[in-house]
């Protein structure tokens, strides 16, 4: 799903983020090709449902655009207004929360749980490649 909010252009190219539920990414597009990725999964704690960030990736034609930077504000916004706490584990997605306070109040910290999720996920992802 895309909103008009989360578009926006690259030099006079459309930008379009796209949660990609089926591979559990956030997508980005440029122009209409794919130039990115940003791969979750989900762990439950209590009452809190988390999405967990554990990879993120900017195509190298695409580099110096900003587009991971899209990417994340969106995928994490995106996911705040669907319910999920975030956790990142994915080191660009970290430290761009140290300079972006948005989601501040809906970050939890990583622990081993969302570790073990994200190996199980990579797992998951690897044997489906194969």
């Amino acid at each position: 799903m895309t909103t008009e909010s989360e578009r926006s252009t690259t030099q006079t190219q459309p930008v379009e983020v796209r949660n990609n539920s089926e591979e559990s990414r956030f997508d980005i597009l440029v122009g209409g090709v794919p130039a990115g990725f940003s791969m979750y999964t989900h762990h439950d704690e209590g009452p809190s449902r988390q999405r967990i960030f554990y990879h993120t990736v900017i195509d190298e034609q695409f580099d110096g655009r900003g587009l991971a930077s899209v990417l994340t504000r969106t995928a994490l916004r995106t996911s705040v207004q669907e319910g999920y706490r975030l956790v990142a584990v994915c080191p660009y997605v970290a430290r761009w929360l140290t300079t972006h306070r948005d989601v501040d109040d809906a970050v939890d910290r990583v622990r081993p749980a969302h570790l073990a999720a994200v190996r199980r996920a990579a797992q998951e992802q690897d044997g489906a490649n194969t």
